[in-house]
């Protein structure tokens, strides 16, 4: 247990939303589990991703299994109120959202720009997250929390109008050239 308070300590706190550089690596975050966290623990670490599988399967940590079954019901009920915008099928069987995730998915797909849906995204899946949010601050759930945090933070800071801008106009330009 010992080793995983001088872990805690270690660890700076960050803003998601802060414009700066993050304080923390995932690299040196990892690097650090591993020397203070049992094998199994820095595995799930390691595995720890934004995109949940499509089958839901255990992982070993009550925190990762409830992110990815909020995340995954989330993709899903993007997917379905996508489907129904262009009248097409969806497959999936959606009858075991909440209400609330079908709500956020509506409103998503309601906004005027792709930009905006994305922080409106971010946003609802930090919320999410935090009520995930482990007491415990030296369980391993609290680390995992944190791998998460980490993960959409860097996430976040990838979207750039600037850059998406410039992104646009050379795909637009080269469907333009392609058509021609």
């Amino acid at each position: 247990m010992s080793s995983r308070y001088y872990l805690a300590s270690q660890l700076p706190s960050f803003s998601v939303h802060a414009s700066s550089s993050l304080p923390v690596t995932e690299e040196y975050f990892i690097d650090l589990c591993s020397r203070c966290l049992d094998a199994r623990s820095v595995n799930i670490l390691r595995s720890l991703s934004l995109e949940p599988p499509k089958e839901g399967a255990k992982t070993g940590s009550a925190l990762v299994d409830s992110w990815y079954e909020w995340e995954r019901g989330l993709r899903f009920a993007l997917a379905q109120v996508r489907a129904a915008k262009l009248k097409k099928e969806f497959s999936v069987n959606t009858q075991n959202l909440s209400a609330d995730i079908v709500q956020i998915a509506r409103t998503a797909s309601g906004m005027s720009s792709p930009l905006e849906a994305e922080e409106f995204l971010n946003n609802e899946r930090l919320a999410a997250l935090e009520s995930l949010r482990p007491i415990e601050e030296f369980s391993t759930d609290a680390f995992f929390y944190y791998a998460l945090k980490l993960k959409l933070a860097l996430r976040i800071r990838k979207f750039n109008t600037e850059a998406g801008m410039h992104a646009y106009r050379a795909i637009y330009d080269r469907i333009l050239g392609e058509a021609t």
